[in-house]
């Protein structure tokens, strides 16, 4: 029976193959099977090269969150450790912003979910987006565990979905598959590795950074794992080898099996490759997937969001009534907020899609970027205040500390100042930085109307 951690009140309910596969979800997104399309047209077969610097960055901000966690696990660790480190205006700011771009997710990815659906269930899109909704709202109410045993059988599908791919995909280029010519021509003949020239490997990586956002879902859950250090740091080790496998080599097929230019890439580069190497149904088998990989992200977004919640109404940043646990430790009043304020996404995408939903998209398009550099920041205050009170807590610890977490500030930054001179890129960043205004300017209210945070955290029937 899983137990309760005194720290916070919620159950230790994920174990060991929860926290690996839901490490694996996060890094596997809908996005690796559409999104990659835009960047494949934008840097050519050199996508390869945006994806591993764009992994690289985020696994450098991973490890330095992995260090916090395994030193001081703690519920919404985002939050909590700009807070420790960089006061409590971060730890405010910091949780609300992330607490909104997973609450826009939800909503979101419902709406992308009820895309797919109708096109197999003779239903309006709006019906099918709520009973997504309800579905996946009731999974997280049951209990923690049930919310890491969706997770685990949604990613292992995607891994299972990638590794078929990769399989295929180098039959084909070795020349192994029956009428397959084998080969490097299509990297070859359409203009070389990098046809749009370098500058475009670093255009790309600007979209691509974001694609890997959720792969830190695992240190937030580390609170309700069994073995909070042990399972983030196994998770947080692996990241490398699944970026290497699942984003790197799998978009070398793609370019590889299929011309950069061909316009198919822009619709579904997976399915064009597989429908390239001849294997029937693939357009069906992959829209299975990519459902799978939307209700991965809508079960971890409601859980992320709830979990969020909870961690600034338990410190006095949000109404005390939301702290409240039931019986089996489940914040129930955090995810159905989370799930309410998501059904104002879904209104809006059916509503207004052309201006209020994608006004609402471009809010979140860069938040990530403001919480990776809060991550590093406070890793950077944390690491010298851990090793002056209690170095032994430093049992997994930043690479190249502090050389290379500020070179990781730098590159942040970097991305963040490129994208005010990119086109395509500029609104994203204007709405999220009216998203980051927006909370900062709300902290004021939280010192005049706020509490102080309760100092026990019992659970409540």
């Amino acid at each position: 029976m899983p137990e309760t951690d005194t720290r916070t009140g919620l159950r230790t309910g994920l174990r060991r193959r929860h926290m690996t596969m839901l490490a694996i979800g996060g890094a596997v997104g809908a996005g690796l099977f559409v999104g990659s399309g835009a960047v494949i047209r934008t840097a050519g077969p050199a996508a390869v090269l945006s994806y591993a610097a764009a992994g690289l960055l985020v696994l450098c901000v991973l490890r330095a969150l992995g260090e916090m966690v395994v030193a001081r696990p703690v519920a919404g660790s985002l939050a909590e450790y700009a807070r420790m480190a960089l006061g409590p205006f971060a730890g405010f700011t910091i949780g609300w912003l992330y607490w909104y771009l997973y609450v826009i997710l939800v909503g979101a990815e419902a709406v992308a979910g009820a895309a797919i659906l109708a096109e197999w269930i003779d239903l309006p899109q709006w019906v099918l987006a709520a009973a997504l909704l309800v579905v996946m709202t009731a999974v997280n109410l049951v209990s923690v565990r049930s919310f890491g045993e969706f997770e685990f059988w949604f990613a292992s599908i995607k891994v299972a979905a990638i590794l078929v791919f990769l399989v295929l995909g180098a039959l084909y280029v070795l020349g192994l598959w029956p009428d397959a010519p084998g080969g490097l021509s299509a990297i070859t003949d359409h203009g070389g590795f990098a046809p749009n020239g370098v500058t475009s490997v670093f255009t790309a990586i600007v979209a691509v950074m974001f694609a890997f956002g959720g792969t830190e879902i695992v240190t937030i859950a580390a609170a309700e794992s069994s073995e909070p250090g042990r399972a983030v740091a196994r998770a947080t080790g692996n990241v490398l080898w699944r970026v290497a496998l699942f984003y790197v080599l799998s978009i070398l097929l793609v370019v590889t099996i299929l011309p950069w230019n061909d316009a198919r890439v822009l619709t579904s580069p997976f399915v064009s490759a597989l429908d390239t190497i001849g294997v029937p149904a693939a357009g069906t088998v992959m829209q299975a997937v990519i459902l799978t990989a939307v209700l991965s992200v809508l079960n971890s977004a409601i859980y992320v969001s709830s979990r969020m919640l909870y961690v600034l109404t338990r410190d006095g940043d949000a109404p005390s009534g939301l702290v409240r646990l039931n019986g089996r430790g489940v914040p129930v009043r955090a995810i159905l907020l989370g799930t309410v304020a998501a059904w104002a996404a879904v209104l809006a995408s059916y509503a207004s899609p052309d201006q209020v939903f994608k006004f609402l998209m471009n809010s979140i398009g860069v938040i990530l970027a403001f919480v990776y550099l809060s991550i590093m920041l406070s890793q950077l205050r944390l690491r010298a205040r851990l090793a002056r009170e209690d170095p032994g807590a430093l049992t997994y610890r930043m690479w190249g500390h502090p050389y290379v977490a500020l070179l990781v500030i730098a590159a942040l930054l970097a991305v963040l100042v490129s994208m005010a001179f990119m086109a395509d890129q500029r609104s994203q960043l204007a709405a999220s930085l009216v998203s980051l205004a927006v909370v900062a300017a709300a902290y004021p209210l939280r010192r005049h109307y706020g509490r102080t945070p309760p100092v026990t955290h019992t659970p409540h029937r």
